[in-house]
């Protein structure tokens, strides 16, 4: 694998700065596990490869470049993971790779499954089930991670499906757990309880979350606060978003406060937008609020909103980054009409005030809680 130019590979869309890079040292000993597997039988590059959680592409592009896999058939959760494994492929000339949804057909008969480990347990136990369920009875499943994300419940849910778990050794603060002997019925069993709900009276909706999903089937600190003011926005907001929807709570509240506003839910999340349309369903909503994936809002017009509601992210990928939630805020300036407003609930030491004075227009503060605070934001 020392030929492949891991170092040209960019993360862009997503957040690109000096101290992150598009490829890891997880990346490449999974690569390296494939290698290994690959000279011993190599029927397998011609099977093809099932690649799942592959960041920015690394693992995908070198398989198909360097160990020769004729095929790769590749989930990636995040839209801006997509469009960087796209316009990697683009610049080093590497094609045969296809997008798959998180389904059978992206597994099915596989007989080699490389995993970049999810920080998300219940994440790890939708994808583990996945596999044991649809893929080849003789399956071997590569999952690989950093220690410092790795803990030992990520073994005792890969026992849950497989037979056979063992650890690689450590190498570069990376290890690989090596997976083997699926069983299919205790994983369809299991598949059949995805989306799991939870019904808050308090809020009258019915909370749907499938793995991976911010929060779960939670309701989190911060989006009850910006719900706790939600009447205050303006009441005759007709074009709304709730960016970043995860799982579409803030959406089912908007869409019930201003029944004739037209409503979009966005996510770049791929498990987002499928909570999101549960959580719709399960509330009666579902065609009352248009689900969106979409990096960003690259997909809705400029000065198209009359009222934008976001709960940010501060992390890029795995690494704590408060600049993800700055891209962010542009794309909403971008996307508000002159006069409307940008909710954004945040952790209140974030600070974001004066960032999104600068990229948005004259801010205030509606609420403010030791842990939390919600800032309007009006277009100028």
């Amino acid at each position: 694998m020392s030929t492949f130019p891991f170092e040209s590979l960019r993360r862009w869309p997503d957040l690109e700065s000096p101290e992150l890079l598009a490829s890891d040292a997880a990346d490449r000993l999974l690569l390296s596990e494939l290698e290994h597997e690959v000279k011993a039988d190599p029927s397998l590059l011609q099977a093809g490869l099932v690649v799942i959680g592959d960041n920015y592409g690394a693992i995908t592009l070198a398989a198909l470049k360097e160990l020769g896999f004729s095929s790769v058939r590749v989930h990636q959760d995040a839209r801006s993971g997509e469009l960087a494994l796209e316009n990697n492929a683009k610049e080093l000339s590497i094609t045969g790779f296809t997008h798959h949804a998180l389904d059978a057909e992206l597994v099915r008969d596989a007989r080699i499954v490389a995993m970049r480990l999810p920080r998300s347990l219940d994440q790890l136990d939708q994808w583990a089930a996945l596999v044991a369920a649809y893929a080849a009875p003789n399956v071997q499943v590569f999952a690989g991670g950093r220690l410092k994300h790795m803990t030992l419940g990520m073994n005792d849910v890969l026992k849950k499906y497989f037979g056979m778990v063992v650890a690689s050794l450590a190498v570069q603060k990376s290890r690989v757990l090596r997976v083997k002997e699926p069983n299919s019925e205790v994983a369809l069993e299991s598949l059949s309880g995805w989306p799991k709900s939870k019904r808050y009276d308090v809020i009258d909706t019915t909370v749907c979350a499938y793995g991976g999903v911010f929060a779960g089937i939670n309701l989190d600190i911060g989006t009850r606060e910006l719900l706790a003011v939600l009447d205050q926005t303006p009441a005759d907001a007709q074009n709304i978003i709730d960016f970043g929807c995860g799982s579409g709570l803030l959406a089912v509240a908007i869409a019930r406060l201003r029944p004739n506003a037209t409503v979009v839910a966005t996510d770049q999340s791929s498990v987002a937008v499928a909570s999101a349309t549960a959580t719709l369903e399960a509330n009666g909503l579902s065609g009352r609020v248009e689900v969106v994936r979409d990096d960003g809002l690259s997909s809705q017009a400029d000065a198209s909103a009359d009222l934008i509601l976001f709960n940010p992210p501060f992390h890029s990928g795995a690494a704590v980054h408060s600049d993800t939630s700055v891209r962010l805020f542009a794309e909403a300036g971008r996307v508000l009409k002159p006069g409307g407003e940008l909710w954004v609930v945040a952790n209140s030491h974030l600070g974001y005030k004066p960032v999104l004075k600068d990229l948005v227009g004259e801010t205030r503060e509606v609420k403010r809680t030791p842990k939390f605070s919600v800032t309007c934001s009006t277009k100028g």
